[in-house]
């Protein structure tokens, strides 16, 4: 039997960001929701296993090794540590993310694999047996398991629930090129001005896109100068959709190249990525909503 599930978009509405501490990692804070747009992981059955990629952005992982690839290493490494012998079977990846993006894109596809092969082949495993393999393969893999807000503390391994959210209505913004995550951080340490760690006083719960952007407004992603260092575009996106009547808030997510912008409406949200696409066809350009799962 086929099954697919969804690996959602990531994205930081605020990384707040130390410098370089003493055992090697930047302590940071960030709330991190999770996109209804990403790539798509398929499980079926075949005549012998393996890892097939396809999609808009497979060009951009096809030149690695298969054996490389997060969500490939995520369902052989729960299968070998469960000890199952399962039936020929085929996993595939449709890469509808940008990569090097700054949207958790690889680890949100580990995590998709891990669930579809828990649910197709050992639906006994426990919750942390995932997690402890998403953590094995990158910082950003327990928060990206399961793709429920979450509030980000320590390397990011620290995790809490996050505050209560409406359904937020957003656009994502690529300009097309990539910003790998270790030149970005290079740049931030390069930098005489630096961030710290520091967690907003949140509330338990936020009532709507008003009350999230009076709090988050004052927020930051200190990476920001970093990837418009190394991603000159990002200065662009962000000038552009700070310059937007639909927009309540931009900023950039992660390491970039991806900027969000949060929108009142979906229709404004639809109505801003219309414009964008128009007015910049090379960009990468979708309307979303972050919304947590178990509250659908």
């Amino acid at each position: 039997m086929r099954r697919s599930a969804l690996a959602p978009a990531k994205v930081n509405l605020f990384l707040h960001v130390a410098p370089l501490a003493p055992d090697g990692y930047h302590p940071l804070a960030s709330l991190m929701v999770f996109a209804d747009v990403g790539d798509r992981l398929s499980l079926e059955p075949a005549e012998a296993t393996g890892f097939v990629l396809t999609g808009p952005f497979a060009a951009a992982l096809a030149r690695e090794d298969p054996a490389a690839n997060l969500a490939w290493r995520a369902a052989l490494r729960l299968i070998e540590q469960s000890g199952v012998r399962p039936e020929p079977f085929r996993l595939t990846l449709e890469k509808r993310l940008p990569v090097a993006a700054g949207l958790g894109g690889g680890s949100s596809d580990a995590g998709a694999a891990l669930r579809l092969v828990r649910e197709a082949f050992v639906p006994d495993a426990d919750e942390t047996v995932l997690e402890a393999i998403a953590a094995e393969l990158g910082a950003d893999g327990p928060a990206c398991l399961f793709g429920r807000p979450v509030l980000a503390l320590g390397r990011g391994e620290r995790l809490s629930p996050a505050p209560g959210l409406p359904p937020l209505p957003a656009v994502l913004v690529n300009p097309g090129v990539a910003c790998p995550t270790g030149l970005v951080y290079r740049a931030y340490d390069a930098q005489r001005e630096k961030g710290a760690s520091d967690l907003p006083v949140l509330p338990p719960a936020f009532t709507d896109i008003a009350s999230v952007v009076a709090v988050l407004g004052p927020c930051r992603n200190d990476l920001e100068p970093a990837g418009q260092h190394v991603a000159p575009e990002i200065t662009e996106v962000l000038d552009r959709l700070r310059r937007q009547p639909e927009t309540r808030l931009a900023r950039l997510s992660g390491s970039g190249a991806t900027c969000f912008a949060l929108c009142e409406t979906p229709e404004d949200a639809g109505a801003l990525a219309d414009r964008l696409t128009a007015e910049a066809p090379g960009w990468w350009v979708r309307p979303c909503t972050f919304r947590d799962p178990a509250a659908t």
